[in-house]
Parts: structure tokens; sequence; C-alpha cells
């Protein structure tokens, strides 16, 4: 029989949908096979394979890793050269916060001679311990103990500093005293003799001081009075913003603290409501050693954000709580302060919160929060534009890029070429946190950095011009006499209408 051409032709020629099958199966095969090594690579994000997106996946952080390893200098799981390879078209860098301009002006005193060895050595007779920085390696000498474990958890944010941006940061050689007040008094550098004041590094000064301010070790956690890391505390005390919304919340000021640090706190207390005053404020003490052995219960940040207005006031010197009352959306009663932190300079009165007299803190108060109360719409956007700045300009990304920026900064003004001293020791991530235990440990392992910056650091802002600088500080100054004018007029009314 004689047979068709077509049939023929199906006989002879391969079927084309085996061949669409088997090439479907191969390319299928290949892309899990594909995600299978990426995934176990790290670059993998499963959730978004749809979209094939090459991102760099989170891991889990594990601490410490090698503690029962003897020479633990190298055992961390840590590339150094990871910032190009996770993401190699990372978007540009934006511009740092305003307050970064504060750096040039801390290290102004230098500026023109430079920083010699002998100044930094000078700077030994207060400092709890000297930090070298070479070829990425940090490497320490200790001097004294420092109050609770602010040192060791001021370093360990430095070890994550450099986890943070590996391989940029510069050598650099530098003393750091972890107590709370200046030291560096700038009349004692204005004659002729002992023209060149020692840089030292410290959390916090003043007008009169030259101490160069640098983020405080509570951002890697208290863990003696068990405040998490700065991460961890800023996630829960926007949870408890969202318990009680600003118009539920009580219309007083709202203070708790340990009023013996300082006789301005003892003063405050002179301010709570009692039966021959009312003052709009609801004061109380704080006992550490009580909370301490009732676990910290009536002590969580996030079970404090219930009052319309939160006073800051200082203790011994400026205070940690600062940024945890300024983050909970109330309207701050900030006493007018006698130090400064890194990041309060870059904040107005009656934008990001209300200035209080330290004379008369009590009226003050008072007229602060009668102010707010006829005034909400004001003081609530008072309150949530100070909780803002603190939120996406202090938090850990910009904490970390300030001390880049410093270091960075400062290092550039060092005159001689930095060496290890031969009784200093390297510090690692193990050597701090192995030694660590209970809450210690937790902390230092939640704020663990476990890989790169996907981002560049900030660009850094240029310094103040001397106009500039002028305005600024005249602004201020002329905000917080408004206010006070507004208070006498209040006051002068009240008492004519007696």
């Amino acid at each position: 029989m004689k047979t068709n051409n077509n049939d023929e032709q199906r006989k002879t020629l391969p079927f084309p949908g085996k061949y669409i099958l088997k090439s479907t199966v191969f390319i299928v095969a290949s892309l899990f096979v594909s995600a299978a090594l990426l995934g176990f690579l790290g670059y993998l994000n499963f959730n978004a394979f749809a979209g094939f997106k090459l991102i760099p996946k989170r891991f889990k952080p594990r601490f410490p890793y090698q503690c029962d390893v003897q020479d633990q200098t190298h055992q961390i799981p840590f590339s150094q050269n990871l910032t190009s390879r996770l993401h190699p078209n990372r978007s540009q860098p934006s511009s740092c916060p305003s307050y970064f301009r504060w750096i040039h002006e801390d290290l102004r005193p230098w500026k023109a001679t430079g920083i010699t060895r002998d100044m930094v050595e000078k700077a030994s007779k207060t400092a709890h311990f000297r930090l070298v920085i070479h070829r990425g390696k940090a490497y320490v000498k200790r001097y004294r103990k420092s109050i609770q474990t602010r040192d060791d958890f001021t370093l360990w944010g430095i070890l994550q500093l450099l986890r943070w941006y590996p391989g940029k940061l510069p050598d650099l050689d530098l003393m750091f005293d972890a107590d709370d007040r200046p030291v560096v008094r700038s009349d004692d550098y204005t004659g002729q003799q002992n023209k060149d004041p020692p840089p030292l590094f410290r959390y916090c000064s003043d007008d009169a001081s030259l101490d160069i301010v640098f983020p405080d070790w509570s951002f890697w956690g208290w863990a003696e009075v068990n405040i998490k890391p700065w991460g961890k505390s800023l996630e829960a005390i926007q949870e408890g913003n969202n318990i009680t919304q600003w118009k539920d919340r009580v219309a007083y000021g709202y203070w708790r603290g340990n009023p013996y640090v300082d006789p301005t706190r003892g003063e405050l207390l002179k301010c709570n409501v009692s039966e021959n005053e009312e003052w709009n404020t609801r004061l109380y003490v704080q006992d550490w050693d009580k909370e301490t052995k009732e676990g910290f219960k009536n002590s969580n940040l996030e079970n404090q954000c219930t009052h319309r207005y939160k006073i800051y006031i200082e203790g011994w010197a400026w205070s940690v709580s600062e940024k945890y009352i300024m983050a909970c959306d109330s309207m701050t009663l900030y006493v007018k302060p006698r130090f400064y932190d890194f990041y309060i300079r870059g904040m107005m009165p009656l934008q990001h919160y209300w200035p209080i007299r330290d004379d008369a803190k009590c009226t003050s108060l008072k007229f602060a929060v009668h102010w707010g109360n006829t005034h909400v719409d004001k003081a609530r956007e008072i309150g949530e534009l100070g909780s803002r700045f603190i939120r996406e300009e202090v938090n850990m990304k910009y904490v970390y890029d300030y001390m880049f920026h410093l270091l960075n900064e400062y290092a550039k003004l060092l005159k001689f070429k930095v060496n290890v001293p031969s009784d200093a020791e390297e510090i690692t991530p193990e050597s701090l946190g192995c030694a660590a235990t209970e809450r210690w440990r937790d902390f230092m392992a939640e704020s663990m950095v476990m890989s790169p910056s996907e981002e560049f650091p900030c660009d850094m802002v240029p310094p103040y011009d001397r106009l500039a600088l002028k305005e600024v500080t005249e602004r201020k100054a002329n905000l917080t006499r408004q206010v006070e004018l507004w208070e006498d007029q209040y006051f002068h009314d009240l008492a004519n209408k007696l």
C-alpha cells in the first residue's frame, strides 16, 4: 500500500512536543538547582522568587561563634570583602542629617595644628581606654574600669562599626573617657602655655569644654537596667505609641527617674502634684535596686508612652533617657540643659520639643502643659516631629554613619603614623562576647552586625560658616525666649484676674 507523504514524515521526523517537554523540564530543573545554590550561598530571597530578585538573604544572628576555640581571632564567619559583592548596584548615598555638621565644630580646636602623638597621650590622664584601629582591626589598652560596663559596650559598638563598614575606616589612635562630665576645659588652653588641648572622646560635652562627643554605650544595650539595644527599644516604644493614641493620653507632664543623682532633679520633685499645688505634672521616683530585684517589671520603656507630655531633665550630666523620652510621640518638655550629646544640637525648640526654664521649673512646666492642652493640635505636632526625628535621623544606620564620619575626620588630623602599642590587645566580637553572661551576652547578640551595610555611608555635610553657625544659635535662643515671654504674660494675666 502506498503511504501518504505526510504519514512518512511523521514516522521519520521527531515529534516537536517531546523536545519542548524535555527543554522545559531541563530549564525548570536548572532554575531550581540554581535557586538552591543561590539560597545556600545566601543570595536568593525565595519569597520573591517569581521576580528573580538577587538580594542577600538575612541570616539569623548566632552568638557567640567560637567560644570554645582557644584562638578566636579569625574565627568569625564574616567576610571583610562583602561590601561590593552584596549590592553592586546600590543607590548613591543621601546627605547626612544636619547635626553631623557639629563633627566639624567638635574637631575645630585641632584643625590648624593637627593632632600629635603627644596630644593623644596627654589625654590618658582621665581616659578609661586607648583605642587603636590598624588595618581594619581594633586594639585596646585599658587604663581603668568604667562605671558598670560602659567601656565594654562602647568597644562592642566600635567592633560592630568595623563589621558594618568593613575595610572602610582608616588607621587611628584615640583616648576615650567613659565618665559623665567633660573634663577638657577650654579656658585651660587659651593662653600661650599648654595651648594644645588633648583630644578626648566621651558621651557628652558643654559649651565650656572641648571633649569630643561620641554615641553612648546604650545604643548597644544597657544591661544593668535591662534597656535593650536601640533598635529593639525603638520597636518596643513604637508599639507602645500605638497602644495609647495621643488624644487618649493623660494630659499631664510625666517623669520617672532617679532624683538623687543631682540637685536639679531634686528640685524637679518639688513640682509634683500635692494637696496645695497642681503643677500639671505627675512625677515618680525610680528605685533601680527594687526594680532589679523584681525583674524590671515596672520599667519597660514601651509602657511609658501614656502621657501627652514627657519631661526630660539632666542628671549628673546629660542623661541616656533623652532618646527614649523623645521617641514616645509625646511633646517633650525639655528642661534647659547644660550638656549636649551628639544629636540634640540638630533639634529645634517649638519644632521638636518645648523648652522649660531651669530656674523656674514648676511654673514653666505648669504653663507648658496648659499651653499644650489649649493648643492640642500644635502640641501633638511637636511631639510627633520630635519622635520622627529620633526614629528617622537617630536610627542605628545614622548612629554608625556618625561614628564613621567622626572617626574619619579625626583620623585626617593625625600627624603621626599609627602603630599598635606593645601592651595593647586585639579585641574581637569573641573576645568581648564570650566573656559576657546573661543579659550582657543577650544584648551583644541582639546588637551584633551580621553582614555589611547594604547602603553607603551618608554624604558628609560641610561645616558651618561662622555666620550660619551664629544664625542657628540665635534662632534657638530666640525661640526659647519667645516661650518665656508667653509664660510671663500668662502668669501676669493670671495674677491680674486674682
